[in-house]
């Protein structure tokens, strides 16, 4: 990808960055020439053009924070008829993604969340020169027994960075574009509202006659379950199709009162009812059920999962395939002095079940469909 005059140039030292799903370090290597990182369809080279410098060494950990967002929105929908496909992973309506979904909602979310969780991170183990714990209540007085101390998860400059450079994409003028920048907001909420206290114990002989306690993010999955259920009971907001044209909402000159009750602000909304998502439609950029695999029998796994066959398939018009298969797994491991593991290589059939149309059959639409 050639560099264009918006591209950011990276000039300062090696800073090891947090991801939250792998619990690994990424490292943002010195660099005398442009960077660019593709996200959703676009690079985050156009992020911050005019802004402080300072805020240019924070592109990798946005990018690894808006990727984070999108593993756990395709974990989240694993076994949904939508199931986070790459070609709807655009977070701006300048371009391709035009829809006013709730899924579109989630993806905004998810992905703005996404963002700060790392960032917030990364401060938090002071990774950047410029910010640290939240140390703002350390020595007050919490609630009975407990004081605020120790290293709170400093979530005030992840939120200010994480809208900084999610928000920037949006580019559209028009009521679509609200709604994305409000689901951003309601992305960046969530993490505030996962937030788990943490305490240690201080007195005579472990007493714990009082507490110091901080605030610590919760685990990224706790986070995308609380944004899933929030998908679920997403608000749709009414406007007729001239509202939908109508307004300047990227720069806030219109805003439309019912977006915005204070009781929503921390609700996804959308605008439009989803299409079929159980069959193809190319036009659309959906792939349609067929050929997906779903659970049918399995262990460990919830009851929502457990009737991915149903939705999937047979509510799509299609039919449930059992396909056997051999797998390859470790067994029989021994420990052998010192120090190794031996393992045997055992074979064991496995049963796979997929969404496959009768020979010569139409597929209807599926149930539900708009």
């Amino acid at each position: 990808m050639l560099c264009n005059l918006q591209c950011l140039c990276l000039v300062s030292p090696s800073l090891p960055l947090f991801t939250p799903h792998q619990g690994s370090f990424h490292y943002l290597i010195p660099i005398h020439h442009c960077l660019t990182f593709s996200l959703f369809g676009r690079s985050v080279n156009n992020f911050l053009i005019t802004g402080p410098k300072a805020y240019l060494t924070y592109t990798t950990s946005v990018a690894l924070g808006a990727q984070s967002g999108i593993e756990e929105c395709k974990f989240q929908f694993a076994w949904e008829r939508w199931n986070c496909p790459e070609n709807a992973l655009q977070l701006s309506t300048h371009n391709r993604l035009r829809s006013a979904t709730r899924e579109t909602s989630f993806i905004h979310a998810i992905s703005s969340a996404g963002v700060m969780y790392t960032i917030t991170k990364n401060c938090s183990m002071g990774d950047f020169e410029n910010c640290g714990c939240d140390e703002s209540k350390n020595g007050k007085t919490g609630g009975h027994g407990w004081i605020w101390g120790g290293c709170s998860d400093n979530v005030e400059f992840g939120e200010r960075i994480s809208k900084l450079f999610v928000d920037s994409l949006e580019k559209g003028k028009d009521a679509r574009a609200l709604m994305n920048l409000h689901n951003n907001r309601a992305g960046r909420l969530a993490v505030r509202a996962t937030m788990k206290r943490t305490c240690k114990c201080h007195g005579i002989s472990g007493s714990c006659s009082i507490q110091t306690c901080w605030l610590q993010l919760a685990n990224f999955r706790e986070l995308g379950n609380y944004l899933k259920a929030k998908y679920e009971r997403a608000l749709k907001i009414e406007m007729d199709k001239q509202q939908l044209r109508a307004g300047n909402s990227a720069e806030g000159h219109w805003i439309p009162t019912e977006a915005f009750l204070p009781s929503a602000e921390a609700e996804l909304i959308f605008l439009e009812e989803s299409p079929d998502y159980c069959t193809r439609n190319s036009s659309l950029g959906i792939y349609g059920t067929e050929g997906r695999e779903c659970l049918q029998n399995s262990r460990n796994t919830s009851r929502w999962e457990q009737c991915s066959c149903g939705r999937l398939c047979t509510e799509c018009g299609l039919q449930v395939e059992e396909r056997r298969t051999e797998a390859i797994s470790s067994c029989n491991c021994k420990f052998q002095w010192c120090c190794t593991v031996k393992c045997e290589q055992c074979r064991h059939v496995v049963n796979k079940y997929y969404c496959t149309s009768s020979p010569g059959s139409a597929q209807p639409r599926g149930k539900g469909s708009a």
